[in-house]
């Protein structure tokens, strides 16, 4: 049989096929193949499983993957030599970022970005909690959508709770499957539950303390929409390491600097040091945002993105 996976637990994986759930495990080999990720099925595989009975109860054993169309991969929190694929065979990104409660910084957008520009997954900004905002932050969110925007990157300012803009993002979801991600207490399930009420999904408050959203997605997981859609909700991502990225190809996942790049005076630029720099120029004469070539540099030397560790789980 073939089907879809649509959530996993880690030693469990529920897959769909002909609209029903099979709960199923797999084959250990899976986990001598070499793979380096923390999870070598996600969310979003199609996968071939068998069924089995044990102790009358019927479940699958899954002994193929399919070639991935894509996905998006990050660093596993804790084992840094390891990675974790969130999704796979998404046709679209939905970013959630808040100016505060809680912050999202422009560090961790432009690293989730990167990741998909290079698996070429079109990713949407959405500004969630615009109805919360003051001028201060409302003057933020327009300086961000301004950044993004003349890279190519469609941003839309949303309210889950006061139904801004959820058909907007309603109507770019049917036919499609939509991953949506952020940190966690942006609003990402709030959201959901705006979109497909008949979900219900659970949500927490905000820590006041901290101003950070507690957890409410434990694990990745794809519901099917009553208007032909799908979504994969996340678990809130703390930090966004890149994977795999090489220092001469990176650029080329900045949109913005792979349009100058031909202009560059050699070929192999990596927009540092070199004389004559395309990217370097326009950034003097601000064409090009200085927040995003601090992520460029950043990624470049192989820094950990930076949050603080004291307000973040």
């Amino acid at each position: 049989m073939t089907g879809t996976v649509y959530k996993s637990t880690g030693s469990w994986y529920w897959v769909k096929s002909n609209q029903i759930l099979y709960k199923c495990r797999i084959k250990g080999k899976f986990r001598i193949k070499g793979i380096k990720s923390t999870n070598p099925i996600a969310v979003g595989d199609k996968v071939d499983f068998d069924l089995e009975t044990k102790n009358n109860e019927e479940t699958g054993v899954i002994s193929n993957i399919h070639e991935r169309d894509n996905y998006i991969v990050r660093k596993s929190v804790n084992l840094s030599k390891q990675t974790h694929v969130i999704a796979a065979n998404i046709d679209q990104v939905f970013l959630l970022i808040t100016i505060n409660n809680p912050p999202t910084f422009t560090t961790f957008i432009d690293r989730f970005l990167v990741t998909t520009e290079a698996y070429s997954i079109k990713t949407i900004l959405v500004f969630n909690k615009i109805d919360s905002y003051e001028l201060e932050q409302r003057a933020e969110v327009l300086y961000l959508k301004d950044i993004y925007e003349k890279i190519g990157y469609q941003c839309i300012e949303v309210s889950a709770t006061k139904d801004i803009n959820v058909d907007t993002i309603k109507n770019q979801m049917t036919g499609k499957v939509s991953m949506f991600a952020g940190h966690s207490g942006v609003g990402k399930t709030t959201l959901v539950n705006a979109i497909e009420p008949g979900l219900d999904l659970k949500t927490k408050e905000i820590s006041e303390q901290y101003k950070q959203g507690k957890h409410t997605t434990t694990f990745a997981e794809m519901f099917d929409l009553s208007f032909d859609a799908r979504i994969i909700d996340t678990p809130g991502i703390k930090g966004f390491g890149v994977v795999d990225m090489e220092k001469d190809e990176l650029g080329d996942y900045f949109p913005e600097f792979f349009a100058l790049k031909q202009d560059c005076k050699f070929n192999n630029c990596i927009h540092i040091n070199e004389p004559k720099c395309a990217v370097k120029d326009a950034l003097e004469e601000d064409k090009i945002s200085w927040s995003r070539y601090k992520s460029y540099m950043q990624i470049i030397e192989g820094e950990e993105e930076h949050y603080r560790t004291d307000i973040w789980e």
